[in-house]
């Protein structure tokens, strides 16, 4: 089994290094935020004081940070991953960023002659804790077959696509149908609760026709009990979001649906959601309307 760097425990980070030592891998974890020894002792990873503690002497490095300013900090800083790590580590991304950042961590890391993946993940909580996310992967084909072993224990499936920065790039377009279906589902509720239809029976619907979601199952029960607890902040999802207006803009992709459904998101940020669970946008639309979606 490989001797693994993880950098990173937010609530996605706990979960993959959960996953990648019950495996039977050695992982030694650090992040940017305190964390109690009760956290280490729970995901079964070995504390690094340091940046260069959790990347120098390891088989692998990995890491999943919040946003590209994260990035920026912990990877391309003169005290960062690129300048600590091992030539003969081989380096892998999980986070989701613009795929600029990413095309500038794939040079930096082949300047060094440092094998690279940027290896974004879809899911969120239930799937990180039960190593079931599905991982996007650019890069080149032998360091993505040499780095199975480690994507394995974390992930329900895995694709490559290609070169690198072809992981990013296909995060990002996976991103707008998530929040393409989470602004149609509120507005969908929405409308159903004012035309006086039982959101039970809806939800009943959603699941056994041909436009079904997992998404709509999961969500919809949620939303009908009144629950955004996150399992994914909002506010993660407006980074998100943003991220996809930019490079939709960059490459003259119009995106009138996804462009609207920002509008929503950024409204439900402002009105103080931005903690609770990305479906909290729903919460705008229900308010707009006057509509309580809560099903008793």
């Amino acid at each position: 089994m490989a001797r693994i760097g993880f950098l990173g425990l937010g609530t996605m980070g706990q979960g993959m290094v959960k996953n990648l030592v019950a495996a039977g891998h050695d992982v030694t974890a650090w992040n940017r935020g305190d964390r109690d020894d009760a956290v280490f002792e729970t995901i079964g990873a070995s504390r690094a004081n340091s940046i260069a503690d959790a990347v120098t002497g390891f088989d692998f490095v990995l890491y999943c940070l919040s946003d590209d300013a994260a990035v920026r900090d912990v990877v391309l800083s003169e005290s960062g991953v690129v300048a600590s790590v091992d030539a003969s580590s081989i380096v892998i991304d999980l986070s989701t960023i613009d795929p600029n950042t990413s095309a500038e961590e794939s040079a930096a890391y082949a300047a060094k002659g440092i094998r690279f993946l940027d290896a974004p993940v879809f899911g969120s909580k239930g799937e990180a804790a039960n190593g079931g996310l599905w991982i996007v992967v650019g890069g080149d084909r032998e360091v993505f077959d040499a780095a199975e072993s480690v994507l394995s224990p974390i992930s329900e499936t895995v694709h490559y696509l290609g070169v690198s920065g072809n992981g990013s790039k296909m995060k990002l377009v996976g991103n707008l149908i998530v929040a393409a279906q989470l602004e149609a589902l509120g507005e969908a509720l929405t409308l159903a609760k004012k035309a006086g239809l039982d959101l039970r029976d809806v939800l009943g619907v959603f699941a056994v026709t041909d436009f079904k979601s997992p998404i709509f199952d999961g969500v919809g029960a949620a939303v009908i009990a009144g629950d955004y607890s996150p399992s994914f902040a909002l506010k993660l999802m407006l980074k998100d979001a943003r991220l996809v207006s930019a490079f939709a803009e960059r490459l003259g992709a119009p995106i009138p649906a996804t462009s609207a459904t920002l509008g929503t998101i950024e409204k439900a940020v402002d009105a103080g959601w931005g903690e609770e669970n990305a479906s909290a946008l729903i919460k705008v639309l229900a308010h707009e309307a006057d509509a309580d979606l809560r099903v008793a």
